[in-house]
């Protein structure tokens, strides 16, 4: 795995790579796309496929050139209102290589927002929580009750030791672990949901 810092919104690019075989997923392709090719050239990769972690622009906007430049195929959430080539489920898992990408749904940020799970190790959590804090409610799609669902029903419960890798370079740094977020993100102090609901309302 790669982690790319791109663009003006502190955004990350993923590389998930397969180096039995030279090929990669890209996860989020947005801006400064020249760095990644370059990358990719020097280590002899193939592109296979583009997983978006929601539709929002910022993780979005290098899809077409990508997929042109590669012919790679277009992996999002069944409910992203995009162009895509196939359509992800809570649940689902794609074996890429000798890995494995399990799929959890965790709306909130936006409807169609996901986590990855790579090889039971990592999780690229998108703009569902970063170092410190959540992704934004007041955006379409956006929904307190649904952003607490997703904490508090499903990353909450995951394996303290994965690794999380966000969406945006919004905290103290670049990685965390599910264990340190649920020590020291507030997200993950609230005692109910009328508590969390009234708290991200302000």
């Amino acid at each position: 795995m790669e982690q790319f810092l791109v663009g003006e919104m502190a955004n990350f690019t993923y590389l998930l790579i397969d180096e039995k075989n030279n090929s990669c997923i890209i996860v989020d392709p947005s801006w400064d796309l020249e760095v990644i090719f370059e990358y990719i050239k020097k280590n002899a990769l193939k592109i296979n496929f583009i997983i978006n972690t929601h539709s929002h622009f910022d993780h979005t906007i290098g899809n077409e050139q990508v997929a042109k430049l590669t012919g790679a195929k277009i992996m999002q959430h069944t409910s992203s209102p995009l162009h895509k080539d196939s359509a992800l489920e809570d649940g689902d898992r794609i074996t890429f290589g000798n890995s494995t990408i399990d799929i959890i749904h965790t709306p909130g940020h936006s409807k169609d927002s996901i986590c990855l799970i790579l090889d039971n190790k990592m999780i690229l959590t998108g703009d569902t929580i970063f170092v410190g804090s959540c992704g934004r409610l007041d955006l379409p799609g956006g929904s307190a009750s649904e952003m607490f669902d997703s904490i508090y029903g499903k990353l909450i419960n995951l394996d303290s030791e994965l690794v999380v890798l966000p969406g945006h370079h919004y905290g103290s740094k670049k990685t965390s672990s599910i264990r340190e977020e649920k020590e020291n993100n507030f997200v993950f102090k609230f005692k109910n949901k009328n508590e969390f609901l009234s708290f991200m309302s302000k």
